[in-house]
């Protein structure tokens, strides 16, 4: 993978990042500054803008970007030696109370849940004199 040096946010990660004079700075309709201040504040704001940042990432950007990278790695290492076997460990132990809980459900609450179902089965409701009988 070599690296883009003309689109360098080609999954646009930054797109709420706007640094653009006009997307910063703008006089409406109707109220203007005078065009020479209008022309010397673009080019105060982008000299400004990029001197600064170039400054910065001069300065720090070789050991955020080394800091990220292995941040990243040790995520990738975590995820990969620690997360994964572990959530495979207990997705075979749940395997194994689950049987556990099928077993004891089956054995206490079935014959309880059935007999329930055996009694209620049995009741019987008259509407009224001499009307119908219902039975559920």
């Amino acid at each position: 993978m070599s690296c883009n040096l003309t689109d360098r946010d080609p999954n646009d990660i930054n797109s709420t990042t706007k640094v653009a004079f006009e997307d910063v700075l703008a006089e409406p309709d109707g109220i203007h500054s005078c065009d020479c201040v209008w022309k010397a504040s673009y080019c105060c704001f982008n000299c400004g803008k990029n001197c600064a940042y170039r400054c910065m990432t001069c300065l720090c950007g070789l050991c955020i970007s080394l800091y990220w990278g292995c941040e990243f790695a040790f995520i990738a290492f975590e995820q990969i030696w620690c997360v994964t076997p572990t959530l495979r460990i207990f997705a075979i132990y749940c395997g194994s109370f689950q049987k556990y809980f099928t077993i004891i459900v089956n054995c206490c609450m079935a014959p309880i849940c059935q007999t329930c179902g055996l009694f209620f089965s049995q009741i019987s409701v008259n509407h009224g004199e001499g009307g119908q009988r219902s039975t559920f």
